[in-house]
């Protein structure tokens, strides 16, 4: 079998979601390739910034999300040394671009949002990319079930293992040397935490609690594995025991270990986390050629620390979908130059943003999990008002409109 398709867009995540989304609100068809034969909403939830809301606004969609997840007020950062709170951080303030916005956001609600707003067919299903060619001007796509489908446009918004990437030249997402692990506690009669964002530092590890809405409460950990660890990471309830163990031997809030213990885990009960090198992006040419590019954890694969991860790879879909919408409307169906120039139009608008994502994430976890002594002490008496204080700056960004 061989198709045609003017657009390929390879993964339904966030990313590609946003893409298709904004490519569909701007006139414009995509075909969105999923590997897996359902939507999949690992990791339960994340931090929705202000900088995703504006660009959920941009898709149409950001009003359906703020119904179902609460706003936060405040940020608290407690030192699990101490007890006490080494940061305390008022989210109800304006930014350079308006309020700020700050909610936790249950993946699989906003993946069905975005699905559910595209025209019936665009997502194809058990579709896995497994080899890239070119012919010309246009890029072959190869599946695993034996299908070809030939593109003027190849998006790679298939995560950290990008296919896409790779056939790019990309180099290969670094270990950090940390991992994480997560899970969503259900509250059916309320969970009695207020609208705020509960962050417990120190100690080698990094635990945050975020209420999602009234009745569930989504929890994240990550730390510096060790040979002492052993084989935490081959179930469910053995991970479940260390992380408790480690929050139990510092000092953590009965709620707070609570949310832990009636949780269900990820999917993924735990997992390496990877970011690319910065300096990898900073030729515009390792982004995008000829009419292929990546966009999300493709592109810019970060620790969690800052929570931009998913809010970035909505960014990109709004950009992205701006600068090809505008190609193809201009063209009234888009050559291969039009192609080219709006690829590395958004290549360059988003080259700088993925490289100080990804550096400042990198440093605010190394910080807030160090052990080393000197680091402990600027972190408690100096540094956590500063680092709480990055997360909300480095929210404070406009992707702009469609």
């Amino acid at each position: 079998m061989e198709a045609v398709e003017d657009i390929v867009i390879a993964g339904a995540g966030l990313a590609g979601l946003a893409t298709a989304l904004g490519l569909y609100r701007k006139g414009v068809r995509s075909l969105v390739l999923e590997s897996s034969p359902t939507l999949r909403a690992s990791g339960f939830a994340f931090t929705t910034w202000t900088n995703a809301f504006r660009a959920l606004d941009a898709l149409g969609v950001g009003d359906k999300i703020r119904e179902h997840h609460l706003l936060y007020e405040r940020m608290i950062t407690f030192s699990v040394a101490t007890g006490e709170a080494a940061a305390k951080v008022s989210l109800k303030m304006q930014g350079k671009s308006g309020p700020h916005e700050i909610r936790t956001v249950k993946r699989d609600f906003l993946l069905q949002t975005l699905e559910n707003d595209l025209p019936k067919g665009t997502i194809r299903y058990s579709s896995k990319m497994v080899a890239i060619e070119e012919d010309g001007n246009v890029t072959v796509v190869h599946l695993a079930d034996g299908s070809i489908i030939r593109t003027k446009v190849l998006i790679g918004c298939d995560g950290v293992n990008s296919v896409v990437a790779k056939w790019l030249g990309l180099p290969k997402p670094i270990l950090s040397g940390r991992s994480a692990t997560r899970g969503l506690a259900e509250y059916p009669d309320g969970h009695g935490f207020g609208p705020e964002i509960l962050q417990f530092i120190g100690q080698g590890f990094r635990s945050g609690v975020l209420p999602c809405s009234d009745t569930s409460v989504y929890w994240n950990y990550t730390w510096y594995p060790s040979p002492a660890d052993g084989d935490a990471e081959e179930s469910v309830a053995k991970m479940r025991g260390h992380v408790l163990d480690k929050l139990r031997a510092a000092k953590i809030p009965a709620a707070a270990l609570d949310v832990i213990e009636r949780s269900e885990m990820s999917d993924v009960v735990s997992s390496p986390l990877r970011f690319r090198w910065p300096l990898a992006l900073l030729r515009r040419g390792s982004i995008t050629r000829g009419g292929v590019c990546v966009a999300g954890d493709a592109l810019h694969p970060m620790t969690p620390e800052l929570g931009q991860g998913g809010c970035s790879a909505l960014e990109d879909g709004v950009v992205l979908a701006r600068c090809l919408g505008e190609a193809f409307a201009a063209g009234g169906g888009a050559g291969h130059e039009e192609i080219r120039a709006a690829l590395g139009k958004y290549a360059e608008a988003r080259r700088w943003r993925s490289i100080q994502l990804i550096t400042a994430a990198y440093v605010v976890g190394f910080i807030q999990q160090s052990n080393n002594v000197v680091v402990k002490f600027l972190r408690d008496k100096f540094l956590s008002p500063l680092l709480a204080k990055t997360l909300v700056a480095m929210a404070d960004y406009d992707c702009g409109t469609l």
